[in-house]
């Protein structure tokens, strides 16, 4: 099996992206960032997630994003309700640059030739590092920047989801066997993982379940079923 490193958030996008990168035949090593981001319960559930989804190892790498701030997931911002134009408060400067760069070292170190990460590009909340644009000039760098780019080898930065809305998403998790009740998408979620049900975060997750007719599992703070955005 030829070995991948594959970003892991705790969130349902990453887990389907671990999913079908373990049903490539790779032998997945599962990433995660501890940035500074507003609460833990994700990085518990990434944790959760890969143990699940078989990864081979799992490891959080720390990077203090949140002394830089800019944003309302690294900084004392209030997160916005779901809705609103341009580019969000909750967009997380270099974030995924940073993220990707990490798995980079680590593949390098494994010998790895490919990496996954779950960005999208149809329904999320307008974040300019979740283009195909974006991932196609990493892996420009990535060839660029490393030895084994350098010497040949060459480098893949895989998206499987770039281009599905979010209820193929969901689809394509139900047929490998992601377990979406571990999963923690929520931008305030609290220490249990339970979402707050009001965020971008949780209007994508809740459309998402809706539009594939499949029930949403999320457990939400204070209330039992799934919100409506109306």
């Amino acid at each position: 099996m030829k070995n991948a490193v594959v970003l892991v958030s705790g969130g349902m996008d990453s887990a389907v992206t671990l999913a079908i990168a373990r049903e490539q035949g790779f032998a997945c090593h599962a990433l995660s960032v501890a940035y500074g981001q507003r609460h833990t319960s994700e990085l518990t559930a990434a944790a959760r997630v890969a143990g699940q989804l078989g990864a081979v190892a799992h490891k959080t790498v720390q990077v203090d994003l949140r002394s830089i701030g800019g944003s309302a997931l690294t900084d004392d911002i209030e997160v916005p309700e779901a809705g609103g134009t341009g580019i969000p408060v909750t967009y997380v400067p270099a974030r995924n640059t940073i993220m990707l760069s990490i798995a980079l070292g680590w593949a390098e170190v494994l010998g790895a030739s490919d990496i996954f990460c779950g960005v999208n590009a149809v329904d999320y909340s307008g974040y300019p590092d979740c283009r195909p644009a974006f991932i196609e000039a990493f892996e420009r760098l990535a060839n660029l920047a490393t030895k084994a780019g350098v010497e040949g080898a060459g480098i893949r930065v895989h998206a499987p989801l770039i281009q599905l809305s979010k209820a193929d998403i969901v689809k394509q998790g139900l047929r490998l066997g992601v377990d979406f009740a571990a999963t923690v998408s929520c931008y305030r979620a609290d220490g249990e993982g339970r979402a707050c049900g009001h965020c971008d975060a949780c209007r994508l997750r809740a459309e998402g379940f809706a539009a594939a007719g499949v029930p949403d599992p999320t457990r939400y703070a204070g209330r039992a079923e799934s919100p409506r955005f109306d």
